[in-house]
């Protein structure tokens, strides 16, 4: 082989080996797709089965969902390992943005808390006052379902406990068992076992298998729970996919994905009340 033939076959080689890196980098480059860390709730609720195709039709970008509680979410965003979070413990959110995983934090919409148990209700909890209904569980010995999990709900749930004058961390009450487990397993064990759960409205309203289980502690001011979404700040993870992500965060706090929020509906009730600040 001559010289001008090797060197002609080695141009050759070369500009396809560029050719291709172009394809990938442009095919990188047009791929619509991002990836949301979000809560158990959204997810098992349904709420994202009804928003994400309708953001998808608007924009052309797929949302991927990883869901699981509101502090793995914050840590998974914590990581690079998702573009947007979207989740509900307004504190952690807070320190989330402090500590320049996202610039900004922007509240989306709100449902409230309620604890479910045994329609016969034994340890005689039902009302609207949560702290007076704990401190009837903790007396009682009444069997109560934790998430254990350090999701938006469990950090809910000890807030509540200490705001009842009770520290489960350091004496957990007789009945007080933690499953590490999402909200719809939860309820499950709740429903097999006949125990109280403190769980959101927008899970139980989408949960099936209810067994004897009812509503009843609702309507105390401290059950609200807020959601709110950050996109995760390409400074502290530069490869994230913030400008696409930044338009979910838009189009979910505009006046189209709010009225969307409020359309979802389960048996003709409501889920999720938009808030946002516009």
């Amino acid at each position: 082989m001559d010289v001008r033939t090797s060197i002609r076959r080695r141009m050759w080689v070369l500009g396809a080996a560029l050719c291709s890196l172009a394809a990938v980098t442009t095919a990188w480059s047009q791929d619509k797709t991002i990836v949301m860390a979000s809560t158990t709730s959204t997810e098992q609720s349904g709420l994202f089965g009804h928003l994400l195709p309708l953001f998808k039709e608007a924009t052309g970008i797929d949302v991927r969902v990883v869901a699981v509680g509101t502090g793995q979410a914050l840590d998974t965003g914590r990581r690079g390992d998702a573009d947007i979070v979207f989740v509900h413990d307004t504190v952690a959110e807070e320190k989330f943005v402090a500590e320049g995983f996202a610039t900004r934090r922007m509240p989306v919409m709100y449902n409230d808390f309620v604890v479910v148990g045994p329609a016969s209700d034994p340890a005689q909890v039902k009302g609207n006052d949560i702290a007076a209904a704990l401190a009837r569980l903790k007396t009682s010995g009444a069997p109560f379902i934790s998430r254990g999990d350090k999701s938006g709900t469990h950090a809910a749930e000890l807030r509540l406990w200490k705001a009842a004058g009770i520290d489960v961390a350091a004496a957990k009450p007789a009945g007080y068992k933690e499953c590490g487990c999402g909200m719809g397993p939860a309820l499950n064990m709740g429903s097999s076992s006949g125990a109280y759960v403190l769980t959101d409205r927008g899970t139980w309203l989408s949960f099936k298998n209810r067994g004897d289980l009812a509503i009843l502690v609702e309507g105390d001011k401290r059950l609200f729970n807020q959601y709110g979404v950050m996109v995760v700040n390409p400074a502290k993870h530069p490869h994230v996919k913030s400008a696409l992500a930044q338009q979910f965060a838009d189009w979910v706090v505009s006046a189209a994905g709010q009225k969307a929020i409020a359309d979802y509906k389960i048996g003709g009730q409501q889920l999720f009340f938009p808030n946002a600040e516009r």
